[in-house]
């Protein structure tokens, strides 16, 4: 009989074409435009997910204190006693596609190009998110059933900051009982070399808004009387950092637990070039950030503060002579592990108002947050993982952390008291919210072909839910 990954190689045309048609799917969270797209996009994954073989598959509605979110996507396959029991996890909205003049070819028109597919949501994270879906299809394929129990779950808002799947998993957890996660949104360290990632950085997303006078008002008659809440936050914003990157918060790095020798040992083998790193994948001038660091702690190892956009004001075509009633900044922070997300916005928005100059009101504002993470290695997944991409790549996993944040991680392991394998397939130039998004086809492919190995290796773990 064929085998599962047999199964995968024979349909791998299939797989690619399913993925395109999912990609074409505006699922842009975000935009209230496309509510009706991310839905569409939750549909067909739960008639897929029933397609495939697993069982009670269903949209699951969420709701916050803000607005009605985005469902999320369930099914089940609990048919494998003393079996541990996997909780699969992805996302299948994707960030605004802006600027559109940017793209090569459209972004939800999935395009292949020098081995890649180019899309929004190619890699991050439809792509990734479906190399689970037809890993289980070729599982049950080619056995008529799978190496244990499995239970998914797709979320709709993790571009919007998951508040939908949070509270569900903080108030649903006997629904999740599992024994690990599996999270493929993260990268590779460089191409063909098997990646696991086990530290990720959390957030606190911010809005600060200033106010002045009751209404804008002319430049020449009030200019020089009238406080200017642009000027205002510019100087807040000032204040928050030095010339060398330090954030000048007193007390934000209090409780930051720094990596340990052995891990930055290990990242000094990595191969990474930081002349490559600057021209390729940052196109900057030159590269920033605290002295002291390595690129790689200081990406990976320590929080940063970064102002993402201050829209507000005059910003027609011509002149207008107009000083305006309010201006607001979008600012957040990464996190990193011994930092608390509330903790470390107290200390921020407390340092904000202690710093605003006269004449103007100041309002921050907690968008969303996430808790920092470590994974640690030494569990019977990590190594089932390790197993399965050294069969799959044919060399030794190395073993990362991420600047970004992943929010549910720090949820499963809350709520859930679950450790995550975080196994991804992306590469550090693929251009994840940024116009031109890829993900490498032979990557699609052999990532569904590691999910098969490691989900066969971790069925033979014992379960910590059945002892």
């Amino acid at each position: 009989m064929p085998s599962a990954i047999d199964h995968a190689r024979q349909n791998q045309s299939r797989f690619l074409e399913e993925l395109k048609s999912l990609l074409r799917i505006p699922s842009v969270s975000t935009d209230p435009a496309h509510k009706a797209d991310v839905r569409h996009a939750a549909e067909t994954l739960q008639a897929e997910l029933t397609h495939i073989g697993l069982e009670n598959a269903r949209l699951i509605e969420t709701t916050t204190d803000k607005h009605e979110g985005h469902p999320l996507v369930y099914a089940d396959w609990m048919h494998a006693p003393g079996k541990p029991t996997v909780l699969m996890y992805g996302h299948y909205d994707v960030q605004p596609p802006d600027p559109l003049d940017e793209w090569l070819s459209p972004p939800f028109e999935p395009t292949e190009r020098d081995g890649n597919l180019y899309a929004r949501g190619a890699v991050d994270d439809k792509g990734q998110m479906y190399m689970h879906v037809k890993a289980l299809e070729s599982l049950l394929a080619a056995n008529g059933s799978l190496p244990l129990n499995v239970r998914v779950i797709l979320e709709g808002e993790e571009e919007v900051g998951g508040e939908g799947i949070a509270a569900y998993v903080a108030s649903k957890p006997a629904d999740l009982v599992a024994d690990f996660a599996l999270v493929s949104d993260t990268e590779m360290f460089a191409p063909g070399l098997p990646t696991l990632c086990v530290g990720l950085r959390g957030m606190i997303y911010t809005e600060i808004e200033v106010r002045g006078a009751k209404t804008d008002l002319h430049s020449g008659m009030y200019g020089g009387a009238a406080p200017n809440p642009f000027v205002a936050l510019a100087q807040i914003i000032a204040k928050l950092k030095d010339e060398t990157g330090h954030i000048l918060v007193p007390g934000i790095y209090d409780k930051v637990i720094p990596p340990s020798n052995e891990e930055l040992d290990a990242w000094r083998t990595l191969p990474f070039d930081e002349e490559h790193y600057r021209e390729t994948e940052v196109g900057s001038k030159s590269l920033v950030g605290e002295e002291g660091y390595s690129v790689l702690e200081r990406t990976w190892a320590r929080p940063t503060l970064d102002v993402h956009g201050m829209p507000g004001g005059f910003i027609g075509t011509g002149a207008k002579t107009v000083i305006p009633a309010k201006a607001l900044a979008k600012v957040s922070m990464r996190l990193v592990p011994g930092m608390a997300p509330a903790e470390a916005f107290a200390q921020y928005s407390g340092y904000i108002r202690h710093v605003a100059p006269t004449g103007v009101e100041v309002d921050v504002r907690l968008i969303h947050s996430g808790d920092p993470c470590l994974i640690p290695v030494d569990n019977p997944y990590i190594r089932a993982a390790t197993a399965a991409l050294r069969e799959v790549w044919g060399k030794e996993t190395v073993f990362i952390r991420s600047g970004g944040s992943i929010p549910i991680v720090g949820d499963f392991a809350r709520n859930l008291n679950l450790p995550s394998v975080m196994m991804g397939f992306g590469l550090p130039d693929d251009n994840l919210h940024a116009p031109n998004e890829k993900f490498l086809i032979s990557n699609f492919h052999q990532g569904i072909e590691s999910i098969i190995r490691f989900l066969e290796l971790a069925g033979e773990t014992a379960s910590n839910s059945a002892k």
